[in-house]
Formats: C-alpha cells, sequence, structure tokens
C-alpha cells in the first residue's frame, strides 16, 4: 500500500475506526493523499493494519459522511475537492477550543495581558 503514511498504527486508547479516519485525515493535511487521488480499500487498511476490514470501513465512511471522501463505483474511495481546506480549517478551529480559549483564560486569571502572552509564545518558540 503506497497512500498511507508509513508511521500509520492503532493503539487502545481510542475507537480503532476513529483512529483510520484520523490517520486519513493527516494523510489528507499532509499531503501524502491529495484531493481527487484514490485512498487505500478498506481490505488495504484492514491487512496493513491487521484489523478487521468492517472496523475499516467503519473509518472509511466517517470521512464519507463528512464529505472529505467520496465513491466512484466499481473503482474505490477518493479524497474530495476542497478536503484538506475543509480538514485544515476544522482542526484549527479545535485547537482554537482545546487550546487558545483555555490559555486565554488561565491567563486571565493570572493577570497576564495578550500582549504578554503573545511575548511569552514568541520567546517559547525560539
Amino acid at each position: 500500500m503506497n497512500h498511507l503514511s508509513a508511521g500509520a498504527t492503532v493503539d487502545d486508547s481510542r475507537p480503532i475506526f476513529q483512529q483510520i479516519a484520523e490517520q486519513l485525515e493527516n494523510d489528507i493535511i499532509a499531503g501524502v493523499l491529495p484531493e481527487e487521488t484514490q485512498v487505500p480499500s478498506t481490505n488495504e487498511l484492514a491487512a496493513f493494519l491487521r484489523i478487521n476490514p468492517a472496523t475499516a470501513g467503519k473509518g472509511v465512511n466517517l470521512l464519507v459522511d463528512a464529505g472529505i471522501l467520496y465513491k466512484k463505483r466499481g473503482i474505490g474511495m477518493f479524497v474530495a475537492e476542497g478536503a484538506r481546506a475543509r480538514l485544515v480549517a476544522q482542526r484549527r478551529d479545535q485547537f482554537r477550543e482545546q487550546f487558545v480559549t483555555p490559555l486565554l483564560t488561565e491567563a486571565g486569571k493570572l493577570g497576564i495581558t495578550p500582549a504578554q502572552l503573545a511575548a511569552m509564545i514568541e520567546e517559547g518558540a525560539r
């Protein structure tokens, strides 16, 4: 299988079908799976990750339901046009909710101004 990142694995931390969907999303965002590219079949995913094909299919269907993948009858699943941009926007929203909002809330409690916080982040990035 040549269209799944080499580091693709599953663990026990979350449902496997969600991990499959997330790995495919990561590969789309990273450009490993560009738009209009065929994604691995559920049987290929199942064999590669050593999981049940029904579980792999459930993960793929999450992305089909979200409009990230689409089916070409008799050929397979493909990355939809605009999928990468939608995923990046979705992940940025999640990042803001999970990290930025709590950071700003805590900074406010400590009396750290947005300018001071920006300076701290800038300093930490060096």
